[in-house]
């Protein structure tokens, strides 16, 4: 599990991407599938609408074992979350997630019986955030290897059970 230090560095990085690839094992492959955070403060469990009848769902029900990462390239920002998934279909917390843009998806709303949530309880993850520029990149990898030192790119955490 991760410290409230980890959980809040992980907030402030996702918060803005909103957006992450969820990797479920389909068989015996890997499978990924852009999906949409809907909650507004994370405290190690991570929230996505999903249809009831998805794939992922069904896949869900094989191994609930997932990874769920968030990039944003323009940032330099890169983290992958490791937890187990599971589906619900609590009213409650349909009723406190829901918004416009999940309504775009589900045009019978949310009492429609397909609706559910998919809850990712993270166990262990890993973030990598850079702040500088390609240029500044650039020199700190030609300085390190002028000096064979490791290169120093920003920050880099794993957190979480092993």
């Amino acid at each position: 599990m991760s410290t409230p230090e980890h959980k809040e560095k992980v907030w402030k990085l996702i918060k803005g991407i909103k957006a992450g690839m969820l990797t479920t094992l389909h068989g015996r492959e890997l499978r990924a599938r852009p999906m949409y955070l809907v909650q507004d403060e994370y405290d190690g469990t991570l929230w996505f609408f999903s249809d009831l009848n998805s794939e992922k769902v069904f896949e869900l029900e094989e191994d609930n074992d997932v990874c769920v990462s968030f990039s944003d390239p323009h940032d330099h920002t890169y983290v992958s979350l490791t937890g187990v998934g599971q589906v619900t279909r609590d009213k409650k917390l349909i009723d406190k997630f829901w918004n416009p843009f999940v309504a775009s998806w589900f045009p019978e709303g949310k009492d429609d019986p397909n609706v559910g949530l998919l809850e990712v309880k993270v166990h262990k993850g890993e973030f990598w955030n850079s702040n500088n520029s390609k240029m500044v990149k650039f020199f700190e990898i030609a300085k390190a290897s002028a000096q064979n030192e490791t290169t120093n790119l920003g920050e880099h955490q794993k957190f979480g059970s092993e």
